[in-house]
């Protein structure tokens, strides 16, 4: 409760707070007491990748962590979903040395097209410079940010991070990243902005089912949507088909170990059905490297937008269905020779 004091002046009378309180700086340390168990792994959650992507005008999912990336292991490995590349992040919690100056360089001269965010506690005015000229010298191929971290708090409240960009490509700023959004989306079609407008009643439908599937995703004008369900190779994701008159909720193993992955979880299909509350379809698919575990429902439109509603429930509450009863399953699984029924090229 704020203390107000009432003072009165010649026709007014004022209240005027006695008792605000301040804001004080934390030390990064007293949060994250190790770089790589405490803070790498926070910042690779959904929620706080997200408050970093925003900071810097980026939609970004992470991919992987402690990722091998030529002679170096980058701390997170993520994609920006709105174009589609690469972005490498390497942390610290103190003030940058060297050390990870020469990575961001290996990186620079090794990657075709790459964005390096280099994080640390501070920045020397140094490495702040060659990260300048980096980014004066190279084409819009490879972009290198430097990130400070802060950590603050009001009194006795939960600590609160914030980013603070100290370098970043020449003539970026969020405004012009919006500006050529905006731009792009001025030329869609009837129908991609049917599906952006889709996915955006959708991330609605999670947010209300507060599940474990955020629902911050920016809605894309594309017929499917992916979302994270903690491993490299592996995503949950939702489509939707109008000339079928269908739409699907999925597991999808991508990349050359998906045909070893899919029998591993194939072994497990009667406790995770059986868990799970409902059949699932199984898709081995084939004639390409990826696979699926689906659900679908039939009969319905997407383009019917007075359906919307029952149909975004329906997602929803099939994403985190899924989310629950496979992501811990995926996280552990080994490849394994495959059971009768399924061909597969398993790998040790």
């Amino acid at each position: 409760m704020i203390a107000l004091r009432e003072i009165t002046l010649p026709g007014d009378t004022i209240l005027i707070n006695q008792d605000l309180a301040r804001l004080e700086q934390m030390e990064l340390k007293d949060v994250w007491c190790h770089e790589a168990t405490d803070f790498t792994p926070w910042l690779a959650l959904e929620q706080n990748i997200a408050l970093l992507g925003e900071t810097l005008g980026l939609d970004l999912e992470v991919e992987a962590q402690e990722k091998a990336v030529g002679p170096f292991r980058a701390d997170i490995l993520c994609k920006d979903s709105q174009t589609n590349s690469w972005v490498l992040i390497e942390n610290q919690l103190e003030r940058t040395d060297h050390s990870h100056l020469g990575q961001v360089l290996t990186y620079a001269s090794g990657l075709g097209a790459v964005t390096i965010l280099w994080i640390a506690a501070r920045f020397t005015e140094e490495h702040r410079a060659t990260l300048d000229w980096l980014n004066k010298i190279t084409d819009n191929s490879f972009r290198s940010f430097g990130i400070e971290v802060e950590v603050w708090r009001i009194g006795n409240s939960a600590p609160a991070p914030k980013f603070n960009v100290v370098s970043k490509p020449n003539n970026w700023s969020q405004s012009v990243a919006l500006a050529a959004r905006a731009l792009d989306e001025s030329v869609l079609s009837e129908t991609r902005i049917m599906q952006r407008d889709y996915w955006a009643g959708l991330n609605a439908a999670l947010i209300a089912e507060h599940g474990p599937v955020l629902g911050n995703k920016k809605p894309q004008p594309q017929s499917w949507m992916a979302y994270p369900i903690g491993r490299f190779g592996f995503y949950l994701g939702a489509a939707i088909a109008k000339n079928k008159r269908q739409i699907r909720a999925e597991l999808y193993l991508y990349g050359e170990r998906a045909k070893a992955f899919f029998p591993s979880l194939a072994t497990q299909r009667a406790e995770i059905e059986a868990e799970i509350g409902f059949p699932l379809v199984w898709e081995e698919l084939p004639d390409g490297q990826d696979s699926r575990i689906a659900c679908y429902r039939d009969g319905t439109d997407p383009s019917d937008v007075s359906d919307w509603s029952s149909q975004h429930k329906w997602l929803a509450t099939m994403l985190n269905q899924l989310h629950r009863v496979l992501s811990l399953r995926v996280r552990s699984l080994r490849t394994i020779e495959a059971p009768d029924g399924f061909q597969s090229t398993a790998v040790a």
